[in-house]
This record gives C-alpha cells, sequence and structure tokens, in this order.
C-alpha cells in the first residue's frame, strides 16, 4: 500500500521512479495514468490527453497492427484519414511498417511491444507514463523511444517512467524519486531539479518584450550583464528552448549559448499533483 505520497509533474519534465520489485512502481503510474483510483487522497489537475504504456501489453486483441492504432486514434478524437496517417508513421518510426496488417495475436513480443509505444504517441499526450516501456525492444527502437520522449518533454508534455536500466535517458531526467517504506522520497544523490548537464543561453528580446510563456524546461533565468536575459536549462530542453526564442513574435536574438557551471540544489518537500500547485496524495494498495 503506497502512503504519503506528495508529487508535482510540471510541464516540460522527465520524471524517473525508481525502487525494488514489487515496491509500487506500476500501481504509482497506474494511478498517474487515472487506470486505478486511490482508495484515500485524491489526485487533481488531470491532463486532457494522457498515454500509458504498461508493463505487459495485452495483445490477444481482435485487431491488426494499423486497425488497433486507428482504433485508438478515433477514441482519442482524431479522424479516420489522420489516425491511419499517425499509425503508419509510428510504425515505421519503430521500425514494425511491415506489420501494420499483421493480426496482434500473431505478432512477436518484441513487435507487439513497438505497438504499445506507437499507441501511446498517437494523440500528442500531455501526460505520458511509461512503465518498463523499452523492455522488448531492439537497439533501433529503444534509441526511436529515446527520441520521441525527449520531443514529447520538449513539447511541453510531462513523462513519468520506470526502466530496470539505470543507464535509460541518464542525465536528461528533471526528477528521480525512489519508492522506499511504501512512500516515494527523492533519490539518493538525485536533486529533484535534475542531474544532467545544463545549458546557459544569453537572449535579448525587443524594448519591452516579455519573455514567451511555458517556455521549454522550465529554465531559470536572470538578468544579463549587458541587458537581456541569461536562461539556464537542463540540455535535454536547450534546442527546443532556442527555436521558442528564435520563432517567437517578434524573434528574440540569441548572443550566447554555452555549457553552465555544475550546480547542485537541496531537494525540497516534495509535493503531489499532474499540474504544479496541486497537492494530492493518493493511497493504493
Amino acid at each position: 500500500m503506497l502512503r504519503g505520497i506528495d508529487l508535482d509533474l510540471p510541464t516540460h519534465t522527465l520524471i524517473r521512479i525508481e525502487g525494488a520489485n514489487g515496491t509500487g512502481k506500476s500501481t504509482l503510474l497506474r494511478l498517474l495514468a487515472g487506470i486505478d483510483a486511490p482508495t484515500e487522497g485524491r489526485i487533481t489537475g488531470r491532463r486532457a490527453r494522457t498515454a500509458y504504456v504498461p508493463e505487459r501489453f495485452p495483445a490477444a486483441l481482435p485487431f491488426t497492427a494499423s486497425g488497433y492504432l486507428v482504433h485508438l486514434g478515433r477514441i482519442h478524437g482524431l479522424r479516420t484519414p489522420e489516425a491511419a496517417d499517425r499509425a503508419g508513421s509510428w510504425l515505421a518510426r519503430f521500425g514494425a511498417a511491415g506489420h501494420a496488417r499483421t493480426p496482434l495475436p500473431e505478432l512477436s513480443k518484441g513487435t507487439s511491444q513497438k505497438v504499445a509505444v506507437a499507441q501511446a504517441f498517437l494523440a500528442e499526450p500531455e501526460l505520458l507514463i511509461l512503465d518498463e516501456a523499452w523492455t522488448g525492444l531492439d537497439t533501433a527502437a529503444r534509441d526511436e523511444l529515446d527520441r520521441a520522449v525527449a520531443e514529447r518533454v520538449a513539447a511541453g508534455a510531462t513523462v513519468v517512467f520506470v526502466d530496470h536500466d539505470p543507464r535509460r535517458l541518464a542525465g536528461t531526467a528533471d526528477a528521480v524519486f525512489r519508492i522506499e517504506g511504501n512512500t516515494l522520497l527523492a533519490a539518493p544523490g538525485a536533486p529533484a531539479t535534475g542531474t544532467g548537464p545544463r545549458i546557459r543561453i544569453e537572449a535579448a528580446g525587443p524594448p519591452g518584450a516579455k519573455l514567451p510563456a511555458g517556455l521549454p524546461g522550465a529554465p531559470e533565468h536572470t538578468p544579463a550583464p549587458d541587458g537581456g536575459v541569461r536562461l539556464t536549462v537542463a540540455a535535454a530542453h536547450s534546442d527546443a528552448l532556442l527555436r521558442t526564442l528564435l520563432t517567437a513574435h517578434p524573434p528574440w536574438h540569441i548572443r550566447q549559448v554555452a555549457t553552465a557551471p555544475a550546480h547542485v540544489e537541496s531537494p525540497g518537500p516534495q509535493r503531489s499533483a499532474t499540474d504544479p500547485g496541486d497537492r494530492p496524495t493518493p493511497e493504493a494498495p
């Protein structure tokens, strides 16, 4: 039974959940995905589009791979042609285009997992929950999933994942938590503000311009010595941040991009929510 879970899930954030087998990692992910409901406490700030990849994909369904993805796309509100186009695109990205017309029960475990992962990206989710989603994928598909996760985070989504490989997305997570004693703690040695390299960007906007809202990676910002602003962000979000500044209306001028000095922050008290400021405390068996 999980108790005292207190967690914020801000946008533009990649969060890793760790813990020994049987500690409740999958239970927590199912709560966040809205599949299970807490027996006590509450979860607030549900995202309009949430996607979930379970630890075990139920492949014995009466669909072909493409038919299943199109069906889920329709459930997410996509028109059939758009759902079919996205289904084909994601199957191709994960190396499963040749199995589009194969019935799900006839797929290998690895190809089934590719379909499971593809369905999670169909509707461009705002909250993406991945429970051992890399398991069973070949190297190329695992690398593609890494890229797809980075794209969703850069686009403003929150991604929460569990994976048995400690090297998975190493250095790119914005927060790492560990389940111990039925509760959630900041992982030892992993500050809640992120563990990877950081990039410093100095930029200047037109006179009187304000920074665009919702910048990727929620960068720290301070005034630059010669005017403008100095932004510091996790390296995983730096490209998306630069694109946002350069394509703003009017665009910002980028003066300098450099690696920021390493820093460590002490983890503060953890809160629980799917949006900043919410404080649910889910409890489940």
